[in-house]
């Protein structure tokens, strides 16, 4: 649709400008930034998630210039790309610059999202009120398959968050790294029956008012 090509080209443009920026602020490493350039998109909030746990490592909500420094090493290691410690300070500054939006020293959730270029919001595409029974049932299965990324049956750890992620980003867009672990412990207090602190799908169907198939 048209939203989605408007964020397309809103990525594209916001890659094209970070190129730019690279260029002028490091020009002899102004290809730094083609180890942003995935392979394939980061297109489900469950792998995001696993990122941004696994970085936040003081489990502030945030990520600190220093966790960002770790992100930056792990990052030019799969390229398998040596970067003297003084220069690995250079790349880190630089996207403290671009990214930090409010320059508070510090990443959000979605000034992370912008610099992995997470893709639209999964759940945008469905229409949770006007639809039938069935109809609902069919997104449900599709939601729960979504986000149930190990195949288990539950959903757990990263892929709780990243369902928690979407399901606020249809209301509040810019949901910060603390307001989604208050989420988190209130969607598991309401959803999680048998307290495993896993959400079964029968459990998230129940949670959603629909019946899965059996």
């Amino acid at each position: 649709g048209k939203n989605a090509q408007t964020t397309l080209l809103s990525t594209h443009a916001l890659t094209v400008f970070i190129f730019q920026l690279a260029h002028m602020i490091l020009p002899e490493d102004e290809n730094f930034l083609l180890v942003f350039r995935r392979e394939a998109p980061l297109d489900n909030s469950v792998d995001f998630m696993k990122i941004w746990r696994k970085y936040d490592v003081d489990c502030s909500g945030y990520i600190s210039a220093q966790e960002l420094k770790a992100f930056l090493k792990d990052l030019f290691q799969q390229h398998h790309k040596e970067v003297p410690s003084d220069k690995l300070d250079d790349y880190t500054d630089t996207m403290m610059k671009i990214f930090d939006k409010n320059k508070d020293g510090r990443l959000d959730l979605n000034d992370l999202a912008r610099i992995l270029a997470l893709q639209e919001n999964f759940l945008l595409q469905f229409q949770m009120d006007a639809c039938s029974k069935e109809e609902r049932k069919r997104d449900f299965e599709k939601i729960f398959d979504h986000y149930d990324v190990s195949k288990t049956g539950a959903l757990e750890g990263p892929e709780v968050d990243g369902f928690v992620k979407d399901m606020m980003g249809l209301v509040r867009p810019n949901i910060t790294g603390p307001d989604l672990d208050q989420l988190r412990v209130v969607l598991l207090r309401h959803c999680d029956v048998n307290k495993d602190g896993k959400i079964q799908k029968n459990e998230l169907a129940l949670c959603l008012g629909v019946k899965p198939k059996p």
